[in-house]
């Protein structure tokens, strides 16, 4: 019987009742505490709060979804007072005290996401439904990020986006519930443009290849925009699978194409993988159009940097954050990252670290795990001393501004980590934008019971 059913039967009882002098005991499932029904979806009633880590164990991304576990597992231990509390300590402002969340345990349940949406809808589903998780987060793929974020919008929980990069998941799929800390594809272009101006020329052609899904098609639109607005030519893009491990007959016709850049709109093994053979059909060492051919990764990772070894040296491309900063928030994350698994944090690790310590900060703010109050807690938050200096989730979208990173793969690395050198930071100014050329429409709160 619905609720509904259930409340209408009560008011013709009560009715019934006081026509006839009965007095009705008030059943305990009205009671708030005793069985009551949760408030919102998945409230937590006893002395722990479950976190649904939801993230590519296997597939093309696998290698950043074990460092976006690593890091999730990393909070866990901050939030809950072990460790060396990390960016507990450089937060601000921040009112979390290492003690959980609300004075809850922080427990944890995980998913794997295989870089396919309707896996990972189903273990973001079952975390909900069977493990009762109020708050989803994850992802190496934005097919992945803007298919979760939908369904937790139907279930009325919070999605915290992990590692996604295509203007969609907060452009034209954002939704209230879902909140994303990574930047995105127009922020990389527009960083990118005037130091690609600089580096190699107005006068260039490019041929594009492109990851076949919306994160692809977002980065490659964004390159265009910002390339053909400094003069570059785009000769041919051609769409290709993502995970297809030989990427040959895809650069085969580069070489004869006229074009003298190729812009590799590729992430994870797809990227080490295309990369890799790009530089072994001698791309790097041709001349076209009286200039040296050049390679250019839109999007990086310093674990794709050293998949990819040598290759990637002198490479151009954009990264949400490096382990090489000298901030004190950066540092903090670095050593106890390090001393917990022995090497430095990739971006994606960084940004699933600080969602993380985001949501539980909106949580204690707001004094409720509610949707509601988590929504109110981080919409135009203003934070500093989490790694990307001053950074604003801002309220249109749910988009979090801040300055974002031109790297060039190291040509003396140091180290095996030592793989990016920061060319640029580039300011929030230079990469913001209207909410309103995205599209999209982030609609009301989903803070129903489940």
């Amino acid at each position: 019987m619905s609720s509904k059913k259930l409340n209408f039967s009560r008011r013709q009882l009560l009715r019934t009742g006081a026509a006839s002098g009965i007095v009705l005991a008030t059943p305990t499932f009205f009671i708030k505490g005793a069985n009551a029904q949760a408030a919102y979806c998945n409230e937590p009633s006893g002395s722990t709060v479950t976190l649904g880590f939801n993230v590519p164990q296997t597939g093309a991304y696998a290698d950043e979804g074990a460092d976006e576990l690593r890091a999730y597992k990393l909070a866990v231990k901050h939030l809950n007072g072990e460790g060396d509390g990390g960016m507990l300590n450089t937060f601000k402002p921040s009112v979390l005290k290492g003690n959980g969340i609300l004075g809850k345990k922080v427990a944890f349940v995980t998913g794997d996401t295989q870089t396919k949406s309707d896996a990972a809808r189903a273990s973001a589903k079952r975390m909900i439904e069977k493990d009762n998780a109020v708050m989803i987060t994850g992802g190496s793929s934005s097919g992945v990020a803007v298919a979760v974020q939908a369904l937790c919008q139907e279930a009325g929980v919070i999605f915290m986006a992990g590692l996604t990069h295509s203007n969609d998941t907060t452009g034209k799929d954002k939704r209230a519930n879902g909140f994303r800390h990574f930047f995105n594809t127009y922020m990389s272009g527009a960083a990118l443009g005037p130091v690609l101006e600089n580096e190699y020329g107005k006068e260039r052609v490019a041929y594009h290849l492109t990851a076949d899904y919306n994160w692809g098609w977002s980065q490659e639109k964004s390159m265009k925009d910002f390339t053909e607005a400094i003069g570059w030519k785009t000769q041919t893009t051609v769409n290709t699978p993502v995970g297809a491990g030989d990427f040959s007959q895809y650069i085969t016709p580069v070489l004869n194409s006229g074009a003298d850049v190729l812009i590799l709109n590729h992430y994870g093994k797809d990227m080490v993988n295309s990369l890799t053979q790009a530089v072994q059909f001698g791309l790097r060492d041709k001349q076209v159009n009286g200039k040296n051919f050049e390679i250019i990764v839109p999007l990086f990772s310093r674990l794709m940097a050293q998949g990819a070894g040598d290759s990637i040296k002198g490479i151009l491309g954009s990264t949400n954050w490096n382990w090489s900063l000298q901030d004190e928030g950066s540092q903090a994350f670095v050593k106890s990252f390090g001393a917990e698994y022995g090497a430095p944090p990739s971006m994606a690790a960084h940004t699933c670290y600080v969602q993380a310590l985001l949501y539980a900060n909106a949580a204690e703010m707001a004094g409720t795990f509610s949707p509601e109050g988590i929504v109110k807690s981080l919409e135009g938050f203003k934070f500093d001393g989490m790694g990307n200096g001053p950074t604003e989730y801002r309220a249109e979208d749910h988009q979090c501004f801040k300055d974002v990173l031109v790297v060039r793969g190291n040509q003396n690395p140091t180290s095996q980590f030592d793989l990016l050198e920061v060319v640029e930071v580039t300011p929030r100014a230079q990469v913001e934008y209207d909410a309103e050329i995205m599209g999209g429409n982030l609609g009301p709160v989903n803070a129903k019971a489940c």
